[in-house]
């Protein structure tokens, strides 16, 4: 159920939303876009999310410029606030990927000058200078001033802004089509690794010059990691700031990268997952990034810990498994997550799929594509090859479409302006009349002693199809259909572990493992 926005919701709600609207059409389509494409998708969606009157946004904040860099890895955003209050909001994405890999790509383990804060002195990563140099300098896509309608706006000041400019010109530009009073405020903001970047952006900006319509610069981020040494910390504490917030999630991973990142080998608490002897050993190997280069987060004026209790958590994942372990990690550092925890609305989802069917066939088989988010802007892309006919369902859940000439195994994924689906075992489809892939989507019950009668769903079930709970074989397996098995438990042997995977091969085709095919031993 999606919560009522707040009459006056709180700056740390906004800027939530605002950092949380950067990941939009963070994913390239999968047939290929070029960088300008993507950049107009992302500007397309995040615009019509701002006119959104039930996020937190309230639809009076406009999209006035925003950057790509050439690698896709940055993407920023400038937005103005139409209510007469004379705010803007400088929003940075960074990275969108796995958390843990995200945090391996920061380059901790070099140290370099933060001369754009004005001192030699000040030491960052230089991974963490790298993504603020591409950010600082990173220009406004040719041709997508377009996409703005700042038209529809009176007094929009992104009429001024040229969409070729770099991030201060775009700001300067945007400032000096206001009036000095009241006094401007810029809101500098991010999520993830947007945040981290954002520490940087906040203090190279706040040292330029502005002329006579001078703003304010406040500081709000979310879940970042640690940019720089003490130094560092010390000198973003230094500077005044018109608001100076950081909001972290006691049991988020991201934000304890550098400063305390062993402390996650202690979580999570009852009800888990607990960290097992794997993930001990995997968070050992990302400290050890940072060679005993020793980083500090800057303290803010106000720094939040949220859900200190652990009493938001993902249910399904509480197993003392490594993908348990993971999908919990980035649970805790979703932008879901921390606009749930700071009692905003969510924003929307771009498309799921779930399931195609059939999942084989050769081009030119219908095939029912199901999910959610599909909108009258969604396009479908069977692996890297576009299809160019379907049919959209009123319903937003169902589409019909005609697999384009293909080979081999591919994802079958949906784009729109708010993103891509990520790839699914359910949603794949096998050119040449398969065979179909195997796939397991849930076991019922998920827990029991041996010899209990589970129900394995998925797809690509067979006659003679062998099902294993680890290495184990399971007796009395009977084939349903191609989409059900039920088997029996086998007995577990003394040393393995409680929570197993549960695989189905179908001759040389074994189901991938992930967190929907555990079983856990009872007793």
């Amino acid at each position: 159920m999606t919560k009522a926005p707040e009459s006056n919701p709180t700056p740390a709600q906004v800027t939530m939303t605002l950092s949380a609207l950067a990941a939009t059409a963070a994913t390239p389509r999968p047939s290929g876009e070029t960088l300008q494409e993507q950049a107009q998708r992302a500007m397309r969606g995040i615009t019509a999310q701002l006119k959104d009157v039930t996020l937190a946004t309230h639809g009076t904040w406009q999209l006035m410029w925003l950057a790509l860099s050439p690698d896709n890895a940055n993407l920023v955003y400038i937005a103005w606030n139409s209510d007469g209050s004379n705010q803007f909001a400088v929003v940075v994405r960074g990275t969108i990927d796995n958390p843990t890999d995200m945090m391996e790509d920061l380059g901790v383990g070099t140290v370099v000058p933060f001369t754009a804060g004005g001192s030699a002195n000040i030491a960052v990563s230089s991974g963490a200078m790298a993504a603020f140099t591409q950010v600082a300098t990173a220009r406004g896509i040719t041709g997508a001033a377009a996409e703005q309608a700042p038209e529809d706006r009176p007094g929009a000041p992104g009429a001024v802004v040229p969409s070729n400019a770099t991030l201060k010109q775009a700001l300067a530009a945007a400032l000096s089509a206001r009036p000095p009073m009241p006094q401007p405020v810029v809101y500098v903001t991010g999520h993830s690794l947007g945040g981290c970047i954002a520490t940087m952006l906040a203090t190279y900006l706040q040292a330029q010059t502005w002329g006579a319509n001078k703003p304010l610069f406040a500081l709000v981020t979310f879940a970042a990691p640690t940019a720089g040494l003490k130094s560092f910390a010390e000198y973003v504490d230094s500077r005044l700031w018109s608001l100076n917030e950081r909001y972290v999630n006691a049991y988020d991973l991201v934000p304890r990268a550098w400063a305390d990142l062993p402390t996650a080998k202690g979580w999570y608490p009852p009800p888990g997952p607990a960290a097992n002897e794997e993930v001990k050993l995997l968070l050992t190997e990302i400290d050890l990034l940072r060679k005993g280069n020793a980083y500090v987060q800057p303290s803010a004026t106000s720094a939040k810990t949220m859900n200190t209790n652990y009493s938001m958590y993902d249910k399904e994942l509480v197993n003392k498994t490594t993908s348990d372990y993971l999908g919990q990690v980035a649970f805790q550092h979703a932008n879901a997550t921390y606009l749930t925890l700071l009692g905003a609305p969510v924003v929307p989802a771009g498309p799921v799929v779930t399931a195609v069917n059939p999942t084989a066939g050769q081009g030119n088989t219908q095939v029912v594509i199901t999910g959610s988010g599909f909108d009258a802007n969604s396009v479908v892309d069977f692996g890297p090859i576009p299809c160019t006919e379907f049919k959209v369902d009123q319903s937003g859940m169902r589409i019909t479409a005609v697999a384009p000439d293909g080979t081999g195994l591919v994802d079958v994924r949906v784009t729109n302006n708010l993103g891509t689906s990520p790839a699914v075992g359910l949603g794949k489809f096998a050119y040449d009349n398969g065979p179909a892939p195997v796939v397991v989507s849930a076991v019922a019950p998920r827990s029991g002693k041996a010899d209990t009668r589970v129900t394995i769903n998925g797809s690509g079930f067979a006659a003679g199809a062998v099902v294993r709970f680890k290495d184990t074989v399971a007796g009395s397996v009977t084939v349903n259909s191609p989409t059900m098995i039920t088997a029996a438990v086998p007995a577990r042997p003394f040393d393995l572990e409680k929570t197993v995977n549960v695989t189905v091969a179908v001759g040389v085709a074994t189901s991938p493992t992930g967190t929907a095919d555990e079983f856990t031993y009872a007793g």
